[in-house]
């Protein structure tokens, strides 16, 4: 019940704004019939975290939300993340920023992006007030040391660190709030990973007796140390029954082949879905037809993919 009086004004400000970026939960889960899993006896389930909300979507808004009310709680004014060019991260951030009439700023990877138009994702965050700041690759690396953190306060003033892809503690416990959604819908449950934190906390919410596939979208091989240390930092140790597949990155962060372009068209063209986005979500699903077609589920196996945005 609210406790303003009648005639009166409510609430203004970040608090009141937070309060308004209501989600859409649980998100949908929808069956849908695709012939590349039902030949196998697969089942394959759509988990539409891309309709939580119209800003802040799907993994993003799961993610923020927890680090988004301790920075209304401490009375901070300003964001700063990080991301490359494609970032969705960057993009939901610049969004809450707007929403919530806080400033922020985005430490973009690539300081030969700086002298060129922005593109699409780039443009969307400088509309919605992110001031996008370009850094050399070699800097970008340095961005969990403290001394460089230190020395974006003396550029930038103060602000609310939030890692990069908003993967930290805070973050992964708000995921798990997606597996609790998934619990006994799925024997599989899969989903595109950047810096692992949706994994951390999917894999942590899921019952037992379920699994889950997170499909690496940059090369490396380093996302199962990360979602390692991410479970650790949020609940203590590892949790919960998940791995890592490493295979379908298709060659690195926002690249695309011939044949994930091809499933991608005929996915969409066969369920009427939005176009699937090609750096994560299309990876993802794509990946997932192909180890259906290796065998890698057991006739029956049904299969929930979040569609992340």
């Amino acid at each position: 019940m609210s406790s303003t009086a009648p005639g009166q004004p409510g609430p203004t400000g970040p608090a009141a704004a937070l309060a308004a970026l209501g989600p859409r939960l649980p998100s949908p889960l929808t069956e849908i019939a695709n012939e590349r899993f039902a030949r196998h006896g697969v089942r394959l389930l759509l988990k539409r975290d891309d309709l939580i909300h119209p800003d802040l979507v799907g993994n993003k808004w799961r993610k923020l939300v927890p680090n988004l009310h301790a920075a209304v709680r401490a009375g901070e004014h300003t964001l700063l993340t990080f991301g490359g060019a494609y970032s969705n991260h960057l993009r939901a951030t610049a969004a809450a920023g707007r929403l919530l009439g806080l400033a922020t700023i985005g430490v973009v990877r690539g300081e030969e992006l700086a002298g060129r138009p922005l593109n699409p994702s780039l443009a969307r965050c400088a509309a919605d007030g992110m001031r996008l700041h370009f850094v050399t690759r070699a800097a970008y690396r340095r961005r969990t040391d403290p001394d460089w953190t230190a020395r974006l306060r003396e550029r930038f003033g103060p602000f609310r660190l939030i890692p990069e892809g908003g993967s930290d503690a805070a973050a992964v416990r708000g995921a798990a709030g997606l597996g609790r959604e998934l619990r006994g819908t799925a024997d599989v449950v899969a989903v595109a990973c950047g810096t692992g934190g949706t994994l951390a906390g999917l894999a942590a919410g899921l019952a037992d007796g379920q699994r889950a596939v997170g499909f690496a979208v940059l090369r490396g091989g380093f996302l199962t140390r990360e979602v390692e240390r991410l479970q650790h930092a949020a609940f203590g140790g590892r949790r919960g029954d998940w791995r890592v597949e490493d295979r379908f990155h298709c060659g690195g962060f926002a690249r695309v082949t011939g044949a994930l372009e091809a499933f991608a068209r005929d996915f969409r063209h066969r369920h009427g879905l939005p176009d699937l986005d090609r750096v994560y979500v299309a990876k993802a699903l794509y990946g997932l037809s192909v180890l259906a077609g290796e065998g890698a589920f057991a006739p029956g196996t049904s299969v929930a993919a979040v569609v992340t945005g």
